[in-house]
């Protein structure tokens, strides 16, 4: 592939759309940086390569939180999750030490009455009034009582679970059972890996609504791993044995370990790896028939697809060349893998080593649907289609990220990562790995970053306030 600067013209045509694009927004979970078959040749992933092949790798894209339900929240709003209100996980923390909530207990945890403030608005709501029809078959995690639920921000129809994660098979998570129906609770497909579930929904969908202006979101919980109460499922990422099948043999026996500080008999770490890595494949196959699916309705050419993982590779992923994972600051924590296909609108086989993030992505589809943006309603993004195509430079110069008391802020190549003892000045021009510290060398630079870090944090504080977690 051929890497394109922020600044490339192309020299290629670009014809004027017919009617309004398709959208197929895919995201993967805790998936890494370098788990991609094309950059990684121990992995299986030929339909994602397929569309880096098609389509444009952004080897510089970040998310904005380096978890889950800020990250998805961000993603559909447009909005720092700080602006937004959701700049926290919605889940409860005890069953990571083995405890099982009662019906009632679970009933008024935060798990299940937390969710994204119902002032704000999402995506399927923006588009709406452009004519599309809106679907979601996959992971929610931004709110489980009715209210929250996504045919209540606008999709027309969702299937999937509404928490942060889940067994794989039983669709419980730490023994509560969690897909929902629209706004209703099923069981009607226990015992089916989800991975096919969310695969044959988003197929039905596409097989209803092809025809017209659609948004497609696909949020896989793959490679994610296994929500179980059970450490031996908990410590791994299930996956069908079809794709486990795929990988080099694993002693499938267990070892002692540890979850929490208590003891406990788990996976090994080989296994645990080969799981991730046909969890994985089992999704990438998944996104191939949801290829197809657009190839034989003859509308791939004029449908965007977008894909890339929540937040950094957990587990048995792969984040290499960067420095840590998901939770953390560190570049492994909120730069992700990403692709871009739009055959009648962007070039083939390109790396684009632009600065972008999650925050573009509501603008880029607002402005390619032709659909407004309200009066009042900040973004945090702009349209990145011009520096997709070569035609514009990135104008994003600046990102910040707070988790807690974690900290990070990007400004140019200038990244400034503060986690308790551990931190530093690094220069990603040069050190992308964020390996050596130069603080001491430019503490000028250090205090620039910093300053910037700090201007953003009080425009956050005082934009709007939102729910769950604001005090107002």
């Amino acid at each position: 592939m051929k890497h394109l600067p922020a600044l490339v013209l192309l020299g290629f045509a670009l014809p004027l759309l017919a009617g309004k694009p398709n959208m197929l927004l895919i995201v993967s979970d805790d998936q890494g940086y370098n788990d991609l078959g094309c950059l990684n040749p121990e992995l299986i992933t030929p339909h994602l390569d397929r569309l880096a092949r098609e389509g444009v790798r952004l080897s510089n894209f970040y998310v904005s939180w380096p978890a889950c339900t800020p990250s998805r929240g961000s993603l559909l709003t447009g909005r720092y999750p700080q602006r937004n209100g959701m700049y926290d996980m919605i889940r409860n923390e005890a069953p990571d030490y083995g405890h099982r909530y009662t019906p009632e207990e679970y009933a008024v945890s935060f798990e299940r009455i937390g969710g994204m403030d119902e002032r704000e608005l999402l995506l399927p709501s923006l588009l709406k009034p452009a004519g599309y029809t809106s679907g979601i078959f996959g992971k929610w995690d931004l709110g489980a009582l009715k209210r929250y639920l996504p045919t209540r921000r606008g999709f027309d129809t969702f299937y999937g679970f509404v928490n942060t994660g889940i067994d794989y098979f039983t669709h419980e998570r730490y023994g509560v059972h969690c897909m929902v129906r629209d706004l209703e609770p099923t069981r009607e497909d226990v015992g089916t890996y989800c991975t096919y579930l969310f695969e044959r929904e988003a197929l039905r969908f596409l097989d209803q609504h092809h025809a017209k202006p659609f948004f497609l979101y696909v949020p896989f919980n793959a490679p994610h791993g296994s929500s179980s109460l059970d450490p031996r499922i908990r410590g791994t990422v299930q996956a069908p044995e079809t794709f486990q099948r795929m990988y080099p043999p694993v002693d499938e026996s267990f070892q002692d370990g540890t979850r929490y500080g208590k003891s406990a008999t788990v996976p090994t770490r080989a296994k645990r790896l080969r799981d991730y890595r046909a969890a994985l494949t089992c999704m990438d196959a998944s996104i191939g028939n949801l290829l197809k699916a657009l190839d034989d309705k003859g509308i791939a050419d004029d449908t965007v697809v977008i894909f890339f993982s929540d937040n950094g590779g957990g587990g048995g992923a792969d984040n290499r060349p960067l420095r840590g994972g998901k939770g953390k600051t560190w570049e492994g924590g909120v730069r992700v893998p990403c692709i871009i296909r739009w055959p009648s609108r962007l070039p083939k086989g390109v790396v684009n080593d632009a600065f972008l993030t999650s925050l573009e992505i509501v603008p880029t589809l607002l402005r390619a649907a032709g659909a407004q943006v309200p009066p009042g309603l900040v973004l945090d993004g702009f349209d990145m289609l011009p520096v997709l195509q070569g035609k514009a430079a990135p104008t994003r110069a600046e990102m910040f990220w707070k988790r807690k008391d974690f900290l990070g802020a990007r400004v140019g190549n200038w990244k400034w990562v503060e986690m308790g003892d551990k931190g530093g000045l690094f220069d990603l021009s040069k050190d992308p790995g964020e390996e050596k510290d130069v603080s001491e060398t430019h503490p000028e630079v250090l205090a620039r970053v910093k300053a910037a870090f700090h201007a953003w944090l009080s425009e956050m504080n005082s934009a709007e306030p939102r729910g769950p977690f604001k005090d107002f």
